[in-house]
């Protein structure tokens, strides 16, 4: 049977650290956890588990803290970990039988990370298949009879074992302020950043936030380099936080540079919101019509579903057609 280092970054996780490492100590082989400053009991209640506790200053990257945690592993597979995961009694029962019966050859076991959508996380997904065991080593292997060449991609299985997400925060503020130190610091956000940042002002983000990385996401639709989707989502950031700061024509530039790129429900959503606030009704209607049911979302789901659904029933109640009004507050109840 293979057997397995749990790998944990911590920072004051008193009230969680505990509930995580109770429901997964007993399946480990060695537990390492990494502390990048707690000054509450995180590290107290880490030491009821084990004695492999490291201090680590933070760097302001959270790969750099996970590498060091990795690089003091010594099992046969690495099993990462945040502290406000659980795994369940059925789930953990899972991950017992995979322990035993894990092919050799695998590389990455993806697991089910679940309850997204209950915490506002920047996730349009309740449940999704991320990576969350690795093989510590990886043997190489040739391969083809001819023009041989070492095989690179990993092994990947994707499993049935699910993780409860289950945060006693929102992370919104550390993210943003990540992000923003990033860009003043002069980094290029990856494609995969770009879109991340994007989603977290548009799912949990506040108005001011939008407003500071308006210049940001500004410059992203005029950078040759940078993707129609990037482009599309920059337009999403820049129109919304023109929007917010009352800037008018800059909002209907940016917007109607996205419409131009086939669109999105999120910016028919803000054109929407736009003509509300101006009394607008009709017009808004139009918009808000088509968020909820003639375009897809790109950032947030929910302004292709309750968010317009709640606008359009404001909209009929204020035109005084009180029938269509509680039809769309019906349909904004369903969606959640």
């Amino acid at each position: 049977m293979v057997t397995f280092s749990l790998c944990m970054i911590v920072k004051n996780e008193e009230r969680v650290l505990e509930r995580c490492l109770g429901s997964v100590a007993d399946l480990m082989d060695e537990i390492i956890i990494v502390d990048t400053g707690s000054d509450d009991k995180t590290k107290q209640i880490a030491a009821e588990f084990t004695d492999k506790i490291y201090d680590f200053v933070w760097t302001g990257s959270f790969s750099d803290a996970r590498n060091f945690a990795f690089s003091k592993a010594g099992c046969d597979y690495i099993y990462s970990a945040d502290a406000d995961e659980i795994l369940d009694e059925e789930n953990r029962q899972k991950l017992k039988i995979l322990k035993k019966t894990i092919l050799p050859e695998i590389d990455i076991v993806q697991m089910k990370y679940t309850n997204q959508l209950e915490f506002g996380t920047i996730y349009n997904f309740d449940e999704e298949l991320r990576p969350k065991l690795f093989k510590r080593v990886r043997t190489f292997r040739w391969e083809e009879a001819i023009h041989e060449m070492v095989v690179l991609e990993p092994v990947i299985y994707d499993s049935d074992i699910a993780i409860i997400h289950k945060p006693e925060q929102s992370h919104t503020s550390r993210d943003i302020s990540a992000f923003e130190r990033i860009i003043k610091e002069g980094n290029r956000l990856s494609k995969r950043l770009h879109n991340m940042y994007a989603k977290e002002l548009f799912v949990s983000g506040s108005d001011e936030d939008c407003i500071r990385a308006v210049s940001f996401f500004e410059a992203s639709v005029l950078d040759g380099a940078r993707s129609i989707d990037e482009i599309k989502e920059a337009c999403c950031v820049a129109a919304r936080g023109n929007r917010l700061s009352g800037n008018i024509p800059a909002f209907f530039k940016y917007a109607l540079k996205n419409v131009a790129a086939d669109g999105c429900a999120e910016i028919c959503y803000e054109i929407g919101s736009y003509y509300m606030e101006a009394g607008d009704y009709e017009e808004a209607i139009l918009w808000l019509y088509n968020a909820a049911f003639e375009t897809e979302c790109i950032l947030n789901i929910h302004y292709g579903g309750k968010l317009p659904l709640q606008a359009l029933a404001k909209c009929y109640e204020k035109c005084g057609n009180e029938e269509l009004a509680e039809q769309y507050r019906k349909l904004a109840e369903e969606k959640g």
